[in-house]
């Protein structure tokens, strides 16, 4: 899919909130000093009175946007996913998730595809430690459109959510305005490639290598699954069963540790609805290291290879 274009979903955040802030005058967007890097400096250009930068100061960012949101605003938090999630977490389970809040934490910059930043910055805990607070949607978009889309939905819906987005370009997998556009729904997955042979379920920038694997395996004579389980919570189980009854066998793709996340999500399912055995393609209990994103990511065993190899078992 090399010659597919390709966008970064964190580039389409920021488009996003140019856009929703025309639409609605109580959405305040606060950067804890990233606000190029994480693309909120588009709305902090277009709407300044409705900006707060905060500096590198992640928790106070968290506790003021919880109480920005409860007198009556949206609030979009945004930081690289390492400290949204990592350095803020007890702010974002206590005066967010426990309050119930109208959060959207948006971080940016999850996972290996971070780079040359190195271990320090990749985090693959994130979608863990969302995920098991109460009330706490997570969701991490495949692409561009998708971002859009599934943003929209979730900022007109009031309560916490976590959203996950990466810094790397990634394929354009929806197109706007399509059918299959239309048919994204927050909590509800969505079907890519049809097949009954086995099961790829994946997310973020997993989704295009996992589209990726599924057309090499049917020139093996393999008909894969595709699916975009965008939502990892609430996670969308009819799904899920149906894949395990309905192909054997379930491979996750994910870039975040295969400890608590997508993987983690999918087989607590099956295990109590529809066993059948699963492989995960993730990071696998370790740290990352600095490098270039497609190196660290073949390094790593994230690549359209791994879930081919995965699929093959």
């Amino acid at each position: 899919m090399a010659d597919v274009k390709k966008t970064a979903t964190r580039e389409a955040y920021g488009k996003f909130l140019v856009e929703y802030g025309a639409e609605r005058e109580d959405l305040i967007v606060m950067s804890a000093d990233l606000s190029g890097s994480n693309k909120t400096d588009g709305f902090e250009k277009a709407y300044p009175e409705r900006f707060i930068e905060c500096g590198i100061s992640e928790q106070d960012m968290m506790a003021e946007a919880a109480g920005i949101a409860l007198s009556g605003h949206v609030v979009a938090a945004s930081s690289f996913a390492m400290f949204a999630a990592g350095r803020a977490y007890e702010i974002v389970r206590n005066s967010i998730a426990h309050t119930k809040a109208n959060v959207k934490v948006c971080a940016t910059h999850g996972g290996i595809t971070v780079g040359e930043d190195g271990a320090t910055h990749q985090t693959f805990e994130d979608i863990a430690l969302m995920r098991v607070l109460p009330d706490m949607k997570v969701i991490v978009p495949a692409d561009a459109v998708s971002t859009k889309i599934l943003m929209k939905q979730e900022f007109d819906t009031d309560g916490p959510a976590y959203f996950r987005l990466g810094r790397s370009g990634v394929p354009e997998i929806y197109i706007e305005g399509s059918d299959a556009a239309s048919q994204l729904k927050v909590g509800k997955a969505y079907e890519i490639m049809e097949g009954n042979d086995v099961a790829i379920i994946a997310n973020g920038i997993m989704v295009a290598a996992a589209m990726e694997a599924a057309m090499e395996l049917r020139e093996r004579g393999v008909k894969a699954r595709v699916i975009d389980m965008h939502t990892v919570k609430p996670i969308d189980e009819d799904a899920i069963i149906r894949a395990a009854e309905e192909c054997g066998h379930i491979v996750t793709a994910e870039e975040h540790s295969v400890i608590g996340g997508l993987g983690s999500a999918v087989a607590e399912v099956t295990a109590q609805k529809c066993p059948c055995r699963i492989t995960m393609v993730g990071q696998h209990d370790c740290f990352g290291e600095s490098g270039k994103p497609a190196e660290l990511l073949k390094k790593y065993g994230m690549t359209a290879e791994d879930i081919v190899k995965a699929a093959l078992q």
